[in-house]
């Protein structure tokens, strides 16, 4: 009866993946109320230290207070530390340090590492997740030396700093920077726009890192030859690509048509990467046209991809969404991709999860708007912004009250932890059912 009892109480996987990022953030707000952790010495508020973390674990990139300006050296340490965690996920970085230590991992660790990074089987988990630090590592290592010389050019030895900064948080697919003053906070990487090698950098650790680490070990174990890709591999690369180009043309043409070819070339194509969640940015937002606007908030929406260090949607539910909206129109019976049928089950996951997403991100800007009276348009972009876990920004939520905060909090943590992982964990004890009621037609559309 003991044991029945205790396996009962036994956390689920996907319980402990919530547990997990909630319990970093509790941890990363104690750190940043310390003195220490502000600029000026003073203790920050509970309430802009929880939001800060929050967005830090979630990888997204919205704060109440300047980065660089408001936050010490410690606390932005604090801060990039929490970023890393949020973007591996706090499993595989725990299974890391297992690793470290000598310790065996146990089954049910291996159960939640497998959902952490959405592995399609848990044989191979241990080594999967010792390819991800090495990749995750590599990557950033390379990124923060590439941006060491355009950033000591201008702040000297502390470029160093800055150019790891940058890198990790861009590979985490994060948002945070350290380029605001006191005099010009909130500046993200705007006085770069015209700057290649620091643009070409930023975008692909952002592209790089929302690939996905299966996308990357199917790169690596097959090169180039592209028709040996799982299929979810070839739909995450095709989606991805799609998902720059198209919008990155729609720039060009409607929205930085005064800049010179050159920066308006790169303009153009960071503001198409930087929505897939990065929260980046190298031009004025607020100056964008309402048509701009509407497609970063769809870019948003989608986000990265399945197992990556990216938010929203993810770029394989809009492709599955898509392709059964095709299968529909031709009047066929299954979608497929590349020859492969897709199971039923992920078509109805997916379009849960847009339903998911869309309540949630409809009701959220309708609620800040509400409590802030300020434009409902605005308010949408924010909750884009925070469900999507990106961090581009009107420039209002430095100013939000405590309402409007909290329900960009729960965003940020939905957006991160994913929508399946909530409901799973919130109704883990429901038990399925083998029995099928009576079918009978209904007419939609």
């Amino acid at each position: 009866m003991a044991t029945a009892e205790r396996q009962n109480r036994r956390l689920t996987t996907f319980q402990s993946i919530i547990l997990g990022f909630a319990g970093v953030i509790l941890a990363g707000t104690v750190l940043l109320m310390l003195p220490v952790s502000s600029g000026n010495g003073t203790a920050a508020s509970f309430g802009d230290a929880l939001f800060t973390a929050t967005s830090a674990v979630c990888v997204t990139g919205l704060v109440v207070r300047d980065t660089a300006s408001c936050w010490s050296g410690f606390g932005q340490a604090v801060i990039l530390a929490m970023i890393q965690i949020g973007g591996l996920g706090v499993v595989t970085v725990a299974a890391s340090f297992a690793l470290l230590s000598g310790r065996k991992i146990s089954l049910l660790q291996r159960s939640a590492m497998q959902e952490a990074i959405t592995a399609p089987k848990m044989g191979g988990i241990v080594r999967l997740t010792g390819f991800i630090l090495r990749m995750t590592f590599l990557f950033e290592a390379a990124g923060a030396l590439a941006l060491t010389p355009v950033f000591c050019k201008e702040y000297g030895i502390r470029g160093v700093w800055m150019a790891v900064f940058h890198s990790v948080s861009a590979f985490c697919n994060a948002g945070f920077d350290v380029m605001g003053t006191k005099d010009a906070p909130f500046a993200s990487l705007t006085s770069y726009a015209g700057q290649p090698a620091l643009n070409t950098a930023v975008m692909l650790l952002i592209v790089i890192g929302g690939i996905g680490f299966l996308t990357w070990e199917d790169v690596r174990t097959n090169q180039f030859r592209f028709s040996r890709y799982r299929m979810q591999s070839k739909v995450i690369l095709v989606t991805s690509a799609v998902l720059i180009v198209a919008p990155a043309v729609f720039f060009f043409f409607a929205e930085f048509k005064r800049l010179p070819m050159g920066e308006r070339i790169l303009a153009s194509l960071f503001q198409a990467v930087t929505p897939r969640t990065a929260g980046f940015n190298t031009a004025d937002l607020t100056a964008m046209s309402g048509a701009g606007k509407a497609v970063l908030v769809g870019l948003m929406l989608i986000g990265g991809s399945p197992g990556s260090t990216a938010g929203g949607m993810k770029t394989t539910t809009a492709a599955v969404l898509i392709a059964n909206a095709v299968t529909v129109f031709r009047r066929k019976e299954d979608a497929h991709f590349f020859g492969r049928r897709l199971e039923s089950g992920a078509v109805r996951n997916a379009s849960t999860i847009l339903l998911l997403y869309l309540v949630l991100f409809v009701s959220g800007g309708i609620v800040i708007s509400l409590a802030e009276g300020l434009p409902v348009g605005a308010c949408l972009f924010e909750a884009a912004s925070a469900i999507g876990t990106v961090g581009l920004s009107m420039g209002i939520t430095p100013a939000l009250g405590a309402v409007s905060r909290t329900v960009l909090i729960l965003l940020m943590f939905f957006g991160r932890v994913g929508g399946l992982t909530l409901i799973y964990a919130a109704l883990s004890g429901t038990k399925r059912v083998s029995y099928k009621l009576p079918q009978e037609r209904i007419t939609v559309g």
